[in-house]
Protein backbone atom coordinates (compact mmCIF):
# COMPACT_ATOMS: atom_id res chain seq x y z
CA UNK A 1 0.00 0.00 0.00
CA UNK A 2 1.37 3.82 -0.78
CA UNK A 3 2.83 5.47 2.15
CA UNK A 4 1.55 8.85 2.82
CA UNK A 5 4.32 11.07 2.84
CA UNK A 6 7.58 10.60 -0.41
CA UNK A 7 10.26 11.02 2.38
CA UNK A 8 8.85 7.31 3.73
CA UNK A 9 8.82 6.03 0.25
CA UNK A 10 12.73 4.60 -1.10
CA UNK A 11 13.35 6.04 -4.83
CA UNK A 12 13.92 2.79 -6.35
CA UNK A 13 15.83 2.12 -9.80
CA UNK A 14 13.83 1.81 -12.82
CA UNK A 15 15.01 0.74 -16.24
CA UNK A 16 13.03 1.68 -19.33
CA UNK A 17 15.01 0.26 -23.53
CA UNK A 18 16.52 2.94 -23.41
CA UNK A 19 16.74 4.82 -20.25
CA UNK A 20 17.40 4.11 -16.40
CA UNK A 21 15.56 5.81 -13.84
CA UNK A 22 17.94 6.36 -10.34
CA UNK A 23 17.44 8.30 -7.89
CA UNK A 24 18.94 11.90 -8.26
CA UNK A 25 21.66 12.60 -6.84
CA UNK A 26 24.08 15.88 -6.19
CA UNK A 27 25.79 16.89 -9.58
CA UNK A 28 22.52 15.57 -11.61
CA UNK A 29 21.44 19.15 -11.09
CA UNK A 30 24.61 20.53 -13.48
CA UNK A 31 22.95 19.01 -16.59
CA UNK A 32 19.25 20.61 -16.28
CA UNK A 33 20.86 23.93 -15.57
CA UNK A 34 21.07 25.11 -19.10
CA UNK A 35 17.29 23.93 -19.32
CA UNK A 36 16.19 25.24 -16.20
CA UNK A 37 18.39 29.00 -16.69
CA UNK A 38 16.76 29.85 -19.92
CA UNK A 39 13.77 31.89 -20.02
CA UNK A 40 12.41 29.91 -23.59
CA UNK A 41 12.29 26.70 -21.67
CA UNK A 42 10.91 28.15 -18.13
CA UNK A 43 8.03 29.50 -19.74
CA UNK A 44 5.24 26.81 -18.73
CA UNK A 45 7.01 26.23 -14.60
CA UNK A 46 5.40 28.42 -11.92
CA UNK A 47 9.37 30.04 -11.10
CA UNK A 48 11.23 32.10 -12.70
CA UNK A 49 14.64 30.67 -14.76
CA UNK A 50 17.35 29.66 -12.04
CA UNK A 51 20.27 32.42 -11.77
CA UNK A 52 23.30 30.01 -11.30
CA UNK A 53 23.39 26.63 -10.61
CA UNK A 54 23.85 26.80 -6.73
CA UNK A 55 20.47 28.68 -6.66
CA UNK A 56 18.99 25.68 -8.67
CA UNK A 57 21.08 23.03 -6.67
CA UNK A 58 18.87 24.58 -3.49
CA UNK A 59 15.75 24.50 -4.57
CA UNK A 60 15.93 20.52 -6.55
CA UNK A 61 17.47 19.84 -2.93
CA UNK A 62 15.27 21.14 -0.68
CA UNK A 63 15.02 19.28 2.55
CA UNK A 64 11.41 20.65 3.47
CA UNK A 65 10.47 18.93 -0.33
CA UNK A 66 8.71 15.39 0.20
CA UNK A 67 8.81 14.53 -2.70
CA UNK A 68 11.06 12.22 -4.52
CA UNK A 69 13.29 12.57 -7.74
CA UNK A 70 14.77 10.44 -10.71
CA UNK A 71 17.29 11.51 -13.11
CA UNK A 72 16.73 9.59 -16.10
CA UNK A 73 20.12 8.31 -17.27
CA UNK A 74 20.46 7.39 -21.77
CA UNK A 75 21.79 3.84 -21.09
CA UNK A 76 23.77 4.76 -24.57
CA UNK A 77 26.07 7.51 -23.14
CA UNK A 78 25.26 8.07 -19.26
CA UNK A 79 23.98 11.37 -20.07
CA UNK A 80 21.42 12.60 -17.36
CA UNK A 81 18.47 13.69 -19.85
CA UNK A 82 15.44 14.57 -17.63
CA UNK A 83 13.94 14.79 -14.18
CA UNK A 84 11.10 13.18 -12.64
CA UNK A 85 9.23 13.38 -9.48
CA UNK A 86 6.65 11.91 -7.72
CA UNK A 87 5.01 14.04 -4.69
CA UNK A 88 2.58 12.86 -2.24
CA UNK A 89 -1.14 14.14 -2.83
CA UNK A 90 -2.90 12.62 0.04
CA UNK A 91 -3.74 8.93 0.50
CA UNK A 92 -3.29 6.76 -2.33
CA UNK A 93 -3.00 9.51 -4.81
CA UNK A 94 0.79 10.91 -6.20
CA UNK A 95 1.10 13.53 -8.86
CA UNK A 96 4.04 13.58 -11.54
CA UNK A 97 6.07 15.80 -12.96
CA UNK A 98 8.68 15.87 -15.40
CA UNK A 99 11.25 18.00 -17.79
CA UNK A 100 13.51 16.72 -20.47
CA UNK A 101 17.15 19.06 -20.73
CA UNK A 102 16.57 20.77 -24.25
CA UNK A 103 18.77 19.31 -26.25
CA UNK A 104 16.91 16.48 -26.54
CA UNK A 105 13.33 17.71 -26.60
CA UNK A 106 11.66 15.76 -29.00
CA UNK A 107 13.05 12.24 -28.58
CA UNK A 108 10.35 10.56 -26.62
CA UNK A 109 12.16 10.80 -23.49
CA UNK A 110 9.59 11.96 -21.09
CA UNK A 111 7.01 9.81 -22.01
CA UNK A 112 9.11 6.45 -21.89
CA UNK A 113 10.14 7.57 -18.33
CA UNK A 114 6.72 8.67 -16.93
CA UNK A 115 5.52 5.75 -18.97
CA UNK A 116 7.59 3.74 -16.58
CA UNK A 117 7.49 5.94 -13.63
CA UNK A 118 3.14 5.74 -13.48
CA UNK A 119 3.60 1.73 -14.11
CA UNK A 120 5.73 1.57 -11.22
CA UNK A 121 3.68 3.74 -8.69
CA UNK A 122 0.17 1.68 -9.60
CA UNK A 123 2.21 -1.40 -9.71
CA UNK A 124 4.52 -1.65 -6.93
CA UNK A 125 3.57 0.93 -5.27
CA UNK A 126 -0.47 0.58 -5.35
CA UNK A 127 -1.61 3.83 -5.73
CA UNK A 128 -5.14 4.51 -6.66
CA UNK A 129 -4.91 8.18 -8.84
CA UNK A 130 -1.50 9.77 -10.53
CA UNK A 131 -2.39 13.36 -11.28
CA UNK A 132 -0.46 15.62 -13.06
CA UNK A 133 -0.56 19.56 -13.87
CA UNK A 134 0.03 21.28 -16.65
CA UNK A 135 -0.23 24.72 -18.36
CA UNK A 136 -2.91 24.59 -21.23
CA UNK A 137 -0.60 26.36 -23.88
CA UNK A 138 2.16 23.44 -22.89
CA UNK A 139 1.22 21.03 -26.19
CA UNK A 140 3.82 18.92 -25.69
CA UNK A 141 3.30 17.53 -21.99
CA UNK A 142 -0.33 17.94 -22.51
CA UNK A 143 0.07 15.57 -25.17
CA UNK A 144 1.75 13.17 -23.96
CA UNK A 145 -0.27 12.76 -20.74
CA UNK A 146 -3.12 12.24 -22.88
CA UNK A 147 -1.06 9.63 -24.29
CA UNK A 148 -0.55 8.14 -21.39
CA UNK A 149 -3.99 7.64 -20.77
CA UNK A 150 -4.88 10.39 -18.55
CA UNK A 151 -8.10 12.49 -18.64
CA UNK A 152 -8.46 16.18 -18.67
CA UNK A 153 -10.64 16.88 -15.25
CA UNK A 154 -10.41 20.26 -15.37
CA UNK A 155 -9.59 23.56 -16.60
CA UNK A 156 -8.83 26.47 -13.70
CA UNK A 157 -8.63 29.66 -15.13
CA UNK A 158 -5.86 32.46 -13.59
CA UNK A 159 -5.32 29.59 -10.93
CA UNK A 160 -1.62 29.99 -10.47
CA UNK A 161 0.51 32.61 -10.06
CA UNK A 162 3.86 32.10 -12.15
CA UNK A 163 6.69 34.17 -12.92
CA UNK A 164 4.38 35.37 -16.26
CA UNK A 165 1.60 36.48 -13.67
CA UNK A 166 -1.37 34.81 -13.80
CA UNK A 167 -1.90 31.38 -15.64
CA UNK A 168 -4.66 28.95 -16.14
CA UNK A 169 -3.63 25.33 -15.47
CA UNK A 170 -5.01 22.28 -16.87
CA UNK A 171 -5.20 19.10 -14.16
CA UNK A 172 -5.04 15.60 -15.05
CA UNK A 173 -6.06 12.21 -13.59
CA UNK A 174 -5.63 8.80 -14.07
CA UNK A 175 -6.67 5.95 -11.89
CA UNK A 176 -5.22 2.18 -11.61
CA UNK A 177 -8.50 1.12 -12.85
CA UNK A 178 -7.97 2.59 -16.31
CA UNK A 179 -4.57 1.01 -16.81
Amino acid sequence: MAASKGSELTTPTLETQRFTLRKFAPGDGEALFPTLSSEKHCRYLTRAPFATLEDLNDWLFDPEWDGRTWAAIDKANGEVVARLVAVPAGGEISEIGYITVHHRHGEGIAGECARALVDHLFGAESYHRVTAGTDPRNAASNALLTSLGFTREAHLRQSVKTHLGWCDEYLWGLLASER
